[in-house]
C-alpha cells in the first residue's frame, strides 16, 4: 500500500485575509416570501373547506328553527315560521323515554302539526272538528273505493284513536297536505305500517292520482331523524297533469302521512323539508 506524501501547505503569513460574508441574497427573500404566500392560501383552503363542511351539516341537519336562516335564493326551501315542540302535560314522559314503554306521544296531536310556510293559503277543508279529521276524510286521499274499505277495516281493527290533519297551497301552486294518526302504542303502529301501509319499492295502497310510484331515491338518507321511519315515494315521469310525492311516518304511536302534488312537477326540497320538519316535531 503507498502512502501518499501529506500535502504542501503555505506558511501562514502568506495566506490572504477571508473577505467578509456577502449580505443574504434577494432570491432568498424572494423564496420566503412565496414561502409565505403558500402558507396563507393553504390555510384560507383549510378554514373555507372547513366553513363549507359546519355549512353542508347544517343544511343536511334541517334544525327546525334554522332552516330559514340556512336558506339560498336558488334552492327552492320555504320559509317556515319559528317552529318548537308543544310542552307536554304535567307529570307525562316523552315519547321516546325510558319509562315510556307505549313510546306515546301525551303531547296534542294537533299541536305536533307543521305549520303552513309563509305566504301559503291555508287549506280549510282539512281543519276538520275542533281539529279533529273525520276518518272518511282522511280515506278520500286513497284512490279506489277498494283501497279505502280495506283501510276503514283496518284502522278501525288497529284501534285508530284521532286524526289531526293540515294543508296548503303555496304560491308555486304546490298543494301539501299532512295526517297524523294516532294509536294505542307504538307497538300497534309499527304492524300497521309494516303490514299494511308500506312495501318494499311502493306504498300497498295508491293515493288518488298516483297509482304508479316507486321509492323516492332523491331523499338524502344522511337527513333521517332518529326516532323517525320515513318511507318516501314518488311518481316517475311520465306523470299526469301533475307529479305526486309521499312519505309515510312512523314515530311511537303515530303514524304519519305527508302528501305534495304540484301540476308539471312537485319539486324535490321543498318535501325533503316538509317531511323532515314534521319528522323532528314527532321525535
Amino acid at each position: 500500500m503507498t502512502v501518499q506524501p501529506p500535502i504542501a501547505t503555505a506558511p501562514a503569513a502568506d495566506v490572504p485575509p477571508m473577505p467578509e460574508a456577502p449580505p443574504a441574497l434577494p432570491p432568498v427573500k424572494k423564496d420566503r416570501r412565496i414561502l409565505r404566500a403558500v402558507l396563507r392560501w393553504t390555510a384560507a383552503v383549510v378554514v373555507l373547506a372547513a366553513v363549507g363542511a359546519s355549512t353542508a351539516y347544517g343544511i343536511t341537519r334541517m334544525e327546525r328553527t334554522d332552516v330559514p336562516g340556512l336558506a339560498t335564493e336558488t334552492d327552492g326551501r320555504w320559509a317556515y315560521p319559528e317552529i318548537t315542540k308543544p310542552p307536554l302535560p304535567s307529570g307525562r314522559p316523552a315519547p321516546f323515554a325510558a319509562d315510556n314503554a307505549a313510546s306515546a306521544h301525551y303531547a296534542d296531536l294537533r299541536a305536533l302539526l307543521l305549520p303552513a310556510p309563509e305566504g301559503a293559503k291555508a287549506d280549510k277543508v282539512l281543519a276538520g272538528r275542533d281539529g279533529w279529521l273525520a276518518t272518511k276524510d282522511f280515506l278520500s286521499v286513497y284512490g279506489s273505493k277498494e283501497d279505502r274499505d280495506d283501510l276503514r277495516q283496518v284502522l278501525t281493527d288497529h284501534g285508530l284513536r284521532h286524526i289531526a290533519a293540515r294543508g296548503w297551497t303555496t304560491p308555486d301552486g304546490t298543494h301539501t297536505r299532512i295526517y297524523l294518526l294516532r294509536f294505542d302504542s307504538g307497538q300497534v303502529a309499527d304492524v300497521l305500517q309494516q303490514d299494511h301501509l308500506t312495501g318494499y319499492a311502493s306504498p300497498n295502497h295508491a293515493l288518488r292520482d298516483a297509482a304508479e310510484v316507486n321509492t323516492d331515491e332523491e331523499f338524502p338518507a344522511e337527513a333521517l331523524v332518529m326516532n323517525v321511519r320515513h318511507y318516501s315515494y314518488t311518481e316517475s315521469k311520465p306523470y299526469g297533469a301533475e307529479q305526486v310525492r309521499q312519505a309515510y311516518l312512523v314515530s311511537g304511536d303515530v303514524v304519519g302521512l305527508v302528501v305534495q302534488s304540484r301540476k308539471g312537477g312537485a319539486a324535490a326540497v321543498p318535501f325533503q323539508q316538509t317531511v323532515i320538519l314534521q319528522s323532528q316535531l314527532l321525535d
